[in-house]
């Protein structure tokens, strides 16, 4: 690891999260570009491949999770079985499910008063997993995963609580926040269990 190891006995402040987007460098940047011009679903089918993407990154590295998400896509729009290209037999039904019902679902989801709630209701979405996928629907809220809960726990806060601190401060969303908090703690920029800088370590 390179650069100082400073941390902020109170928390990230404004120019710690700067710090941080300027060391995620052009990462960072599609990653603004991204969060900030995330839009909520269209049709059914944009409704239903967002929660089919969020369930295969579940527990899995994203890499992995993305070739997996491709093949159920393109078995899915062949009119096939998400069970033939998919090993997991709980996330392949619960594929099947949101596919086959993605008209019905969708006209739900936009019904819905509180669609964090909706989102949870959703096969294999849990607790967790909702805010993921109600990020991707467009929702302003932050994913209190394993890295940006022990950074909200150091500051004695919730991780929507950091991340609208944090964001009112800088201009970004919620949801951009969150996301860079995570890619800097992903990318061994910043340690989540100790709030300790590794400057340049990307």
């Amino acid at each position: 690891m390179t650069g100082d190891t400073s941390r902020s006995e109170i928390g990230i402040s404004c120019d710690d999260f700067l710090r941080i987007v300027s060391l995620l460098g052009e990462q960072g940047q599609d990653d603004i570009a991204w969060s900030e011009s995330i839009k909520a679903p269209t049709d059914p089918d944009d409704f239903a491949l967002e929660a089919i993407f969020v369930i295969c990154n579940s527990g899995m590295k994203n890499t992995v999770a993305r070739r997996i998400f491709e093949k159920c896509r393109d078995e899915l729009a062949r009119g096939g079985n998400a069970r033939h290209v998919f090993g997991h037999l709980g996330k392949a039904t619960a594929i099947n499910d949101i596919w086959n019902g993605r008209a019905d679902l969708f006209a739900r989801y936009l019904a819905s008063d509180d669609k964090l709630a909706f989102c949870a209701s959703l096969p294999w979405i849990g607790n967790i997993t909702k805010y993921h996928l109600a990020k991707n629907f467009g929702a302003d809220v932050a994913k209190p995963d394993v890295h940006l809960q022990r950074l909200a726990d150091r500051e004695g806060v919730t991780a929507q609580a950091l991340c609208e601190r944090l964001a009112t401060a800088t201009g970004y969303r919620v949801a951009t926040v969150d996301v860079l908090l995570w890619r800097a703690c992903a990318n061994r920029v910043l340690n989540s269990r100790t709030g300790i800088f590794h400057g340049g370590e990307t």
